[in-house]
């Protein structure tokens, strides 16, 4: 009897099925046994292994997905997760990954924007820094040894335990880690006063490809620029970053002041534009746009909210804004004075008051789907292309949207594009990251498109050949490597360029060099060539 081709199609695709199901599981075996058994006696690894078959496994998994639609079932899950509480379980875990073919994605805090920390395609394993989280503060040299699974919200609060008059130009995120923010540049309300986090590093502790430990000293020079800016998972696990602290006023000043398009916001912005970059650096404005409910009932409005952070008391701000930006109104009772650790919670958002502690929370509930573009702004956008955003904000698809822009100049003029891997420094006025924000794993597709048509819509506006990004702001529209075999340097250049612009062949010389076999990888790494 003759078998009909489709039940002959239906046997291959369940044998198929069946063949991928033993050979993970073949791989996944093998891996924790050579976990297991190399692992050094006093600190076993047995314990921050998990598998599928451990009821841990998906609690750790989704505990650090800040994006949370990489939630979906039908987002690829790894193999294994190792949650090392020692450098010792790091470099068993990439002996026996290599070993074994598998890939590795490694995850501070989860907040990769398109999940590169937790998710791939092939085979691979999670690195989980979660336990490596310690932080040492040195009041008297004004630095901090930080561990890369810190948060900057932990990392603040253990400067404000030891000093009010020191801090760190970080990210206004809390539950953002620090081995991904780092690694990448990392951007914050003080980066006009002081530049990046990523330009206040002076040390680190790294493992590499076959296992040593390193630091700056023995990683030389070369490496220790790459990971300063370079972008995470591409040149080893980095445990521990050394840090210099800067000093704050014990007063600074803050506000948040919100205007719509009634209230002129678009000539707001449009004026914002040229002073922001250009005024004192111990001052900071930045805008964040949204729809909001309007006073007539059933409707919405444009509305454009400028957050700053003056380094300094209300009544040495008052003359300078009335001097610079006379046009957004400010006045006393706009401003607040506090200390700078208190500001970290109320230009995130938080009502004024809150308690400290808050900052110590990992997951800020609730958690969002979103998808997010950044743009650098060179010359300022007419309001008639001001109006065209705001026209794409009136969509169905575009009401969860939101803009934020971050001015540049002041110290982040004054370094030069190689000083570190991040090269968006003098000439830029501003970037401006765009997308949408949803609560819940269902994330349309519709959603995407509309970022991207926006991406589109700003081509005119903004940095040209190339058109740079920032690759904190994970981007995969911008190009991405193979999945599996080699990658060459001008398939990576695509988007390689537009991150990091000349720097990036030194980036592809450092990787070559110090991992010529590409262990460290994923679809935006560094390549070797």
């Amino acid at each position: 009897m003759e078998i009909p081709t489709s039940s002959l199609l239906s046997l291959a695709l369940v044998l198929l099925f069946y063949f991928v199901l033993s050979t993970s599981a073949d791989i996944q075996e093998n891996f924790v046994q050579c976990l297991t058994s190399h692992s050094v006696n006093t600190i076993p690894i047995s314990q921050f292994i998990h598998t599928p078959n451990n009821s841990s496994y998906t609690s750790v998994l989704e505990s650090s997905i800040q994006n949370i639609r990489f939630l979906s079932p039908a987002t690829p899950k790894p193999l294994v997760i190792i949650t090392p509480s020692h450098e010792s379980h790091i470099q068993v875990a990439i002996i026996c990954a290599r070993n074994h073919g598998l890939q590795i994605r490694i995850r501070s805090g989860g907040h990769d924007h398109e999940g590169l920390s937790y998710v791939s395609h092939v085979p691979f394993f999670v690195l989980d820094m979660i336990n490596l989280r310690s932080i040492s503060v040195d009041v008297e040299t004004s630095t901090a040894w930080v561990q890369s699974g810190a948060t900057l919200g932990e990392l603040y609060y253990r400067i404000a335990e030891k000093s009010k008059t020191l801090a760190f130009p970080a990210g206004f995120c809390p539950t953002v880690s620090v081995g991904g923010h780092f690694s990448g540049g990392g951007y914050g309300f003080l980066l006009r006063k002081f530049g990046l986090a990523a330009d206040n590093v002076i040390d680190a502790i790294l493992i590499d490809v076959n296992g040593r430990i390193l630091d700056r000293e023995s990683m030389g020079e070369d490496l220790f620029w790459a990971i300063r800016g370079g972008s995470g998972g591409s040149f080893g696990v980095i445990i521990a970053w050394k840090i210099t602290l800067v000093p704050v006023p014990s007063i600074v000043t803050v506000f948040r002041v919100p205007r719509t398009l009634e209230q002129n916001a678009t000539m707001l912005v449009h004026r914002w534009q040229y002073i922001a970059d250009k005024i004192d650096k111990d001052l900071i404005i930045t805008t964040f746009i949204n729809m909001v409910n309007s006073s007539e009932e059933g409707n919405k409005t444009f509305e454009a909210t400028f957050r700053s952070l003056f380094l300094g008391r209300v009544d040495e701000l008052l003359p300078l804004m009335q001097k610079n930006f006379p046009e957004l109104g400010l006045v006393r009772s706009d401003c607040l004075e506090m200390s700078w650790i208190e500001s970290t919670l109320y230009l995130y958002g938080f009502p004024n008051g809150s308690s400290l502690d808050v900052l110590l929370d990992r997951i800020l509930v609730p958690r969002m789907s979103f998808k997010i573009k950044l743009d650098y702004v060179q010359k300022p956008i007419s309001e008639i292309g001001l109006e065209g955003i705001w026209k794409m904000f009136h969509e169905e698809e575009g009401a969860p949207a939101m803009i934020m822009m971050i001015p540049y100049g002041g110290k982040m003029s004054e370094i030069p594009e190689s000083e570190t891997p991040f090269p968006h420094r003098a000439g830029n006025k501003y970037h401006i990251a765009y997308g949408v924000n949803l609560e819940g794993v269902d994330f349309s597709s519709r959603y995407t498109d509309w970022t991207r048509r926006l991406y589109s819509y700003l081509a005119p506006y903004v940095s040209k050949s190339p058109r740079v990004a920032y690759a904190n702001y994970r981007d995969l529209d911008l190009g991405q490597n193979n999945d599996k075999g080699y990658t060459s340097y001008a398939q990576a250049s695509i988007w390689g360029v537009k991150y990091f612009k000349n720097n990036f062949n030194r980036l592809v010389h450092v990787k070559t060099m110090v991992d010529p076999g590409n262990f460290f990888r994923h679809e935006q790494s560094i390549p070797s060539v």
